[in-house]
């Protein structure tokens, strides 16, 4: 008799946790098949990508190779893109694979499942806004994120000549106040620095000019005002320009239109204004809400299929009497945790365990300068507040926790050695 297969669709921080769980629980023992699906074949973090595409995060270092983490942990990983669901025959349809010049490298396939997890995390939500997707770099992806790397060197480099300049003082949209545009604004006057000590370019922070465009009251809307002043106050104090209230209305190659009719003359744009989940995920004939999520019950089940799960970013997942989990790496982590012993529970026919979000606080990154952020939060306290070197530890111990879950003990040690001895042997910044 055929084992039970389950098939786990994204690698994010949610999907790569439960194949790792499920491998050592289930696939270890042969007692079901563990089969990871994902269109890269590294996983990156997705909380660093702000660094990545700075270069203070070298990929190399920090990136997981799936095929060589899923035969140390007893699962199967399959490179592919979700393509379409047959829910009645249980089969999942991939999309094929093709290379950087267009030529197919793997042909459009089916997998079947008994038990499919959806884990496709989110994008970038631009709301249908004139001229982003033409015009704006997103932080969705490793590859998104070096490919504003290799813009933002290129830019720094014509800088150097004043023929090839488009404005006096290199200068940088940011649009959405969230935790990724709160870190990138820092990390770019980081970056600057790093640049001109390596003499890749002469301009300093005197030279560049960061504006953080939000269109919410305050920076951090789904933070405590407390945390969003800290903050704002510390990226004024670096030099960044906030603007809140101002929603864009268009972006050009070199400027952002605001609705208010301000132009806001850029050399780069990044678009970090809002989520939603894939679009494919609302074509897939599960009901999903308006950001493309898939609506599940408390024990992660989707509402149409008892069969089909969804965790993270992409699922809609109730809490409390009208709200739903929040979109962030923590709830992920959790659910991935509740969902490895539903599945586990559901092959020895026993009762599922119902989801509750626990609000651990939340921790922004502004680079060397500062960390600022809440833990141990609960619905009667708002935590304790931390900032600066003790904030900025535990900042660092996010990361950490994030390898625990899919490298265990010992490797996340030796991975936090190895770090400390790059700090010494190796550049500050990835200048390629």
């Amino acid at each position: 008799m055929a084992i039970p297969r389950i098939v786990i669709v994204g690698g994010g921080a949610g999907g790569l946790a439960l194949a790792t769980r499920l491998g050592h629980t289930l696939g270890k023992k042969k007692r079901a098949e563990i089969v990871l699906l994902d269109r890269n074949v590294t996983h990156v973090w997705k909380p660093l990508l702000h660094e990545l595409a700075t270069g203070v995060l070298n990929s190399s270092m920090d990136e997981v190779s799936y095929r060589g983490h899923s035969s140390a942990h007893y699962y199967r990983y399959q490179r592919g893109s979700l393509n379409g669901l047959d829910r009645e025959k249980k089969v999942i349809h991939l999309a094929p694979i093709l290379d950087e010049e267009g030529e197919e490298v793997l042909p459009a396939r089916e997998i079947t499942y008994d038990y499919l997890v959806l884990a496709l995390g989110s994008v970038s939500n631009d709301f249908g806004t004139k001229g982003v997707a033409e015009n704006c770099h997103f932080m969705d992806s490793p590859q998104q994120a070096k490919a504003f790397q290799r813009d933002m060197i290129n830019t720094f480099l014509r800088y150097t000549d004043p023929k090839l300049r488009q404005h006096t003082i290199l200068t940088i949209g940011i649009v959405g106040g969230g935790a990724t545009g709160v870190e990138l604004s820092a990390e770019l006057l980081d970056a600057t620095r790093l640049l001109n000590a390596y003499g890749v370019t002469a301009i300093d922070n005197q030279n560049i000019s960061v504006h953080l465009i939000e269109a919410a009251p305050r920076l951090l809307p789904g933070l405590s005002e407390r945390i969003s002043q800290t903050v704002q106050q510390e990226l004024e104090n670096l030099g960044v320009k906030i603007h809140v209230n101002t929603a864009i209305q268009e972006a050009q190659e070199y400027r952002l239109v605001t609705e208010g009719g301000e132009v806001i003359e850029t050399d780069l744009n990044v678009w970090a204004a809002g989520i939603k989940a894939p679009p494919l995920l609302a074509e897939l004939g599960l009901t999903a809400n308006k950001k493309n999520q898939i609506n599940v019950k408390q024990t992660l089940q989707s509402v149409d299929d008892p069969y089909i799960f969804a965790i993270g970013d992409c699922a809609s997942c109730p809490q409390g009497e009208d709200g739903t989990v929040p979109p962030r790496a923590q709830a992920a982590h959790q659910q991935s945790k509740v969902l490895a012993k539903n599945l586990t529970n559901l092959l020895a026919g026993k009762p599922l365990h119902t989801f509750k979000y626990r609000d651990h606080g939340s921790l922004v990154s502004l680079a060397r300068y500062d960390a600022v952020g809440n833990l141990m939060r609960s619905s009667a306290s708002r935590g304790l507040f931390l900032e600066g070197w003790l904030a900025r530890q535990a900042y660092a111990s996010l990361y950490r926790m994030h390898q625990l879950s899919i490298h265990g003990a010992p490797k996340t040690g030796l991975a936090w050695l190895v770090d400390k001895l790059n700090r010494y042997l190796k550049p500050r910044m990835k200048l390629h």
